[in-house]
């Protein structure tokens, strides 16, 4: 199956936010969020919403049947350039076998989230070679702090075809949808475990999602593959330990890892995840980079998962060739 780009973001296109997982009440409701649409129409584009984001079940979701329905209501909207979730959760791999792929694949265009929306970037990718984007989601965007910098190289990812990811000077590991909550600023720097240069096709995500599609017809196979992975707050070290050993026993041919920084909640120490990492001959041999911007800790950067990457530690720089 040949690859498929999606049609770079330009000025005056239309973002459509839909809630595969948690609804919107999850992070304060429709009128909480709002200052993420203004601040996205401000960079000049369109902003509208899936018709079920404020449905709120039991589990703060809401039917397959809406969720699915706003899915292909936003692919099939030939004036939507842009697919935003508005969030994380649990439950987007429900979606799964009731998605129209035909019509995904009809109409590619640049889809966008992170954490449980890992689950719809490996589906999307097996089931249409779409290449599709992992970075801040819908109510990303309502976070003040540190917004400069997320903003910026989401927009970059969404506009540009080739551009190199930075890290940002500090970050922070708290709950950035809670402005009730003090902000505690840390120094920034991407760490090397192990040293060297790799180039290859992006793959990864959250990797307690990742398993979710692990053995059915969801999750491609990638030959030579580069991983970006992260943890959320929930997956302790322990959980990271035995995770990490499924993940590098379904891509064993791995030529590079690059992993998101941890949230504090993880208590994932240097020492731990050295300790972890030295368990596997093969990440002795290829180079791992950590403490990277994205995943649970704010800010994060936007990536291609199915773009092409190329990593290297001397000097340290992380380029992404084609998203």
């Amino acid at each position: 199956m040949d690859k498929i780009y999606p049609e770079k973001l330009k000025i005056g296109d239309e973002i459509r936010v839909i809630s595969p997982s948690d609804s919107i009440i999850r992070v304060g409701g429709f009128k909480e969020n709002l200052i993420a649409k203004e601040r996205l129409e401000a960079l000049g584009y369109k902003v509208t919403f899936g018709e079920h984001i404020m449905e709120n079940d039991r589990f703060g979701s809401s039917s397959i049947t809406s969720r699915v329905a706003d899915f292909h209501a936003a692919f099939a909207d030939k004036n939507v350039k842009v697919i935003l979730t508005t969030i994380g959760g649990t439950n987007s791999n429900e979606l799964l076998p009731y998605i129209d792929w035909e019509l995904v694949n009809r109409n590619p265009k640049i889809f966008v989230g992170y954490s449980d929306t890992t689950s719809l970037h490996n589906a999307i990718f097996a089931k249409t070679g779409l290449v599709t984007y992992y970075g801040p989601a819908y109510s990303s965007f309502k976070m003040d702090e540190l917004q400069k910098f997320q903003t910026a190289g989401w927009v970059k990812a969404l506009v540009e075809t080739s551009y190199g990811l930075l890290p940002n000077d500090v970050y922070t590991s708290d709950p950035w949808f809670d402005k009730t909550k003090a902000r505690r600023p840390l120094k920034n720097e991407w760490k090397i475990y192990h040293a060297g240069t790799a180039a290859g096709i992006i793959i990864g995500g959250n990797l307690g999602t990742y398993f979710l599609q692990a053995g059915t017809e969801f999750l491609r196979k990638i030959e030579l593959p580069i991983a970006f992975i992260e943890n959320a707050e929930e997956d302790d070290d322990l959980n990271f330990n035995r995770q990490l050993v499924q993940f590098l026993q379904i891509n064993p041919d791995i030529q590079g890892l690059v992993i998101g920084r941890f949230p504090r909640e993880t208590e994932m120490t240097e020492e731990k995840l050295h300790f972890i990492l030295d368990k596997h001959p093969v990440l002795q041999r290829i180079p791992v980079i950590y403490d990277v911007d994205f995943g649970h800790t704010q800010p994060i950067f936007t990536f291609p998962l199915g773009g092409e990457v190329e990593i290297s530690t001397a000097p340290l720089s992380i380029k992404i060739l084609r998203g």
